[in-house]
């Protein structure tokens, strides 16, 4: 049984999430410790717990100590196996993150599989699902036969209740997936994004406003910007914003089957100005284009994982402390070892 130290690095849940994913495919049992010992408060959160648990049926897997406040984990993966699973994180955790630990597993299933996961669909340190859906979802889809997403409610901080379905086919021949080939950025086409926000919010205009100012801090790109604005019924009121840049090596034409995109968010705050959250996002954006490269920051951390199963390259704006720590972990369960380059920002395996 492998032992994963759970300090390691950056110290976050990611460890625990990347365990278990890359343990599920190779079939290597392993024994977590010190679990998020590098955050104010250790120990598995719910989020944790619901994915160990979805493994468990997803995968035929045995588990102990997956209880919430628990620093250790023990893991022990079986079969996977097509089937239907419905997921209650019961909080307002993150369903991108619970998705960390289960969606590469499901690539390796004979079978389609079919999630229903009630949870957070926009915090604080998560990727939002807008994020999910229109940034890393679209670069991993060449690996199956299709994923098919939608979101039927948002869910925001304290009480969640955001839903989404999310419906995976996937390859057939577990031995032809492509490699990642992610090197140049090209010529950028488009920004688009999504600002939401919840009903509560509406008569202060609240989504309008976040996209007006990212949309002006945008401006000299000298490209069109679509940044759509929609309003929820929610348990909890919030709003966000999701911007994306579109590249593509033909000035003409984006290629759907591998797309550039790059991605940036910003996280609405009582008594933060609306204004203040959209410029926070397009101006993470402009550091992001200006960095040349294919891939931003946050996307490659969560790459990390499919990188290490699928092999390429990948040239991305940081190598980040937890990209380094998430690298860590897929080398305790991967023969092949990820090559660094700092000076240029490349990682491969």
């Amino acid at each position: 049984m492998l032992k994963i130290d759970g300090s390691y690095g950056e110290g976050g849940g990611q460890i625990a999430r990347t365990a278990l994913a890359l343990s599920t495919i190779t079939g290597k049992a392993f024994e977590a410790n010190n679990i998020r010992q590098g955050r104010k408060v250790s120990g598995l959160k719910a989020q944790h717990v619901k994915c160990t648990k979805a493994l468990e049926k997803l995968a035929n897997a045995k588990s102990q100590y997956a209880v919430i406040g628990s620093e250790i984990l023990k893991y022990e993966p079986g079969k996977l196996r097509p089937q239907t699973l419905s997921i209650d994180i019961g909080t307002a955790g993150s369903i991108s993150l619970l998705l960390q630990a289960i969606l590469l597993p499901t690539f390796f299933v004979d079978g389609k599989i079919h999630l229903k996961i009630t949870g957070g669909t926009s915090g604080k340190w998560a990727m939002p699902f807008d994020f999910l859906m229109n940034i890393f979802l679209p670069q991993i889809k060449k690996f199956t036969k299709s994923i098919d997403v939608k979101i039927e409610k948002r869910g925001y901080y304290p009480k969640g209740g955001g839903k989404i379905e999310l419906k995976i086919k996937p390859l057939e021949d577990k031995t032809a997936f492509p490699k990642f080939n992610s090197i140049e950025q090209g010529n950028l086409i488009q920004i688009k994004g999504i600002s939401h926000a919840s009903k509560h919010l509406e008569k202060a205009e609240v989504a309008e406003r976040q996209a007006k100012a990212a949309k002006l801090s945008l401006s000299n790109l000298d490209v069109p910007i679509n940044i759509q604005t929609e309003y929820a019924d929610t348990l909890s009121p919030g709003s966000g914003i999701t911007l994306w840049a579109i590249f593509s090596k033909d000035p003409d034409e984006i290629d759907v089957n591998n797309p550039i995109l790059i991605g940036a968010d910003a996280l609405g705050e009582r008594g933060k100005k609306s204004e203040d959250v959209g410029r926070e996002a397009a101006e993470s954006l402009l550091k992001e284009i200006e960095s040349k490269s294919p891939v931003d920051s946050h996307t490659a951390d969560n790459l990390i994982p499919f990188l290490s199963m699928f092999g390429g390259k990948i040239k991305v704006s940081k190598i980040t402390k937890h990209t380094k720590t998430n690298i860590w972990v897929c080398e305790q369960f991967i023969e092949n070892k990820f090559e660094i380059d700092e000076e240029n920002n490349i990682i491969s395996v």
